[in-house]
């Protein structure tokens, strides 16, 4: 097996404004394996809250790829790969999925199966998406509801944490103006102390919020379970619930958990997740970070398994160089098509928008000179 790496920058349509940063791109690394003449794909995407630059997603998946070509074939690659149960390894959990969706992408190519299917799913997952509304003027948001119902959404999500907590209560009264049919996700970012929360939630209960993401800082999962006891909303872990220990340590105890694939190492480690909470009263979301089609397409094939999925980060960008998984009218869809069921359009190739570009092979000497751990 022969692996390559292509670096490009991932631009917002506008800048995505939460409590503690903005976001107007991201750069992406992709992962492309391929044997016998067919390819598979996955892409890890930068992130300084979990501290993926772009020169560590490239060593780190460089470093992947040539440990891939010591197997014949991907499929004793990915049962090696499955042999982990879903645990992580001491690579960053972002890497470790994107070479799980690869390979998974590769083996259901050759097999002539979808991803789903290869996840122990028969038919094609498909899910309403939240789609995001940052911290922006109530004005804007109120205009951004109007046109995201217009388009099919029956789910937002809108950002909290600004420095007047007013601010925020305007923004989703504004939202729920302008879509009073809506349901309606909110998320903090850990923004609040625990005493805002707890003045806090009975306001947003009375305008119709169907839950709160990490209201309180992470770090004290037992001030978010203790909140969520007399919470009138459902409270639902998201910086706290980053690996299978923080999720049985909350299972239970709150009323959700956002799995992102990303953050908890790929879909073998997200089934894993939600086994662990399926009987313990918490609910699964999936969620995710901003990325192109191919980043979001591995957890698509989860979707079934989730109550609420946030799975929109494709739909953030200026220009998503893949397609394959809808989204633009509200529902995200896996495909029956083999392996992910995704491809790169037309028009973003190597000429347009690639930065960089490093060959690896386990069998002889690498090619590309930045890409060297």
């Amino acid at each position: 097996m022969k692996a390559t790496l292509r670096t490009v920058r991932l631009t917002l349509a506008e800048p995505l404004r939460i409590s503690r940063s903005v976001t107007t791109a991201r750069d992406a690394v992709w992962l492309t394996i391929e044997h016998d003449g067919l390819h598979g794909h996955g892409e890890a995407v930068t992130s300084v809250y979990y501290g993926l630059d772009t020169a560590t997603l490239q060593q780190e998946l460089y470093a992947s790829g040539r440990g891939l070509g010591r197997f014949p074939d991907p499929e004793s690659a990915l049962r090696a790969w499955s042999a982990r149960d879903g645990r992580p390894d001491d690579r960053p959990p972002a890497v470790t999925a994107a070479v799980e969706a690869a390979l998974l992408d590769l083996c259901g190519k050759r097999s002539g199966a979808p991803v789903h299917r290869l996840l122990g799913a028969e038919s094609a997952p498909s899910a309403f998406t939240a789609r995001t509304i940052g911290i922006v003027p109530a004005p804007h948001a109120a205009a951004q509801a109007r046109a995201l119902v217009a388009a099919g959404f029956a789910l937002v999500k809108v950002k909290a944490g600004a420095p007047d907590p007013e601010d925020d209560l305007a923004r989703v009264r504004a939202v729920r103006s302008a879509a009073p049919g809506a349901r309606l996700l909110l998320d903090p970012n850990g923004a609040w102390t625990a005493e805002q929360t707890r003045h806090l939630l009975p306001r947003y209960a009375e305008l119709g919020v169907e839950a709160v993401e990490q209201p309180v800082a992470p770090g004290d999962p037992e001030a978010l379970a203790r909140l969520a006891e007399r919470s009138p909303l459902p409270l639902i872990a998201d910086e706290d619930a980053v690996g299978f220990e923080d999720v049985r340590r909350l299972a239970g105890r709150v009323h959700g958990v956002n799995v992102k694939l990303a953050k908890c190492g790929g879909p073998r480690a997200a089934l894993r997740m939600a086994e662990l909470i399926a009987t313990s009263g918490t609910e699964l979301m999936l969620g995710c970070l901003t990325a192109s089609t191919l980043g979001l397409a591995p957890a698509v094939h989860l979707a079934d398994r989730a109550r609420w999925a946030d799975l929109d980060g494709h739909l953030l960008l200026a220009d998503d160089p893949w397609t394959g998984i809808g989204g633009a009218d509200g529902v995200v869809r896996a495909s029956e098509l083999p392996g992910l069921g995704v491809r790169e359009k037309d028009g973003h190739g190597k000429d347009r928008n690639q930065t960089d570009e490093h060959e690896t092979d386990g069998r002889r000497p690498c090619t590309g000179e930045a890409a060297g751990p």
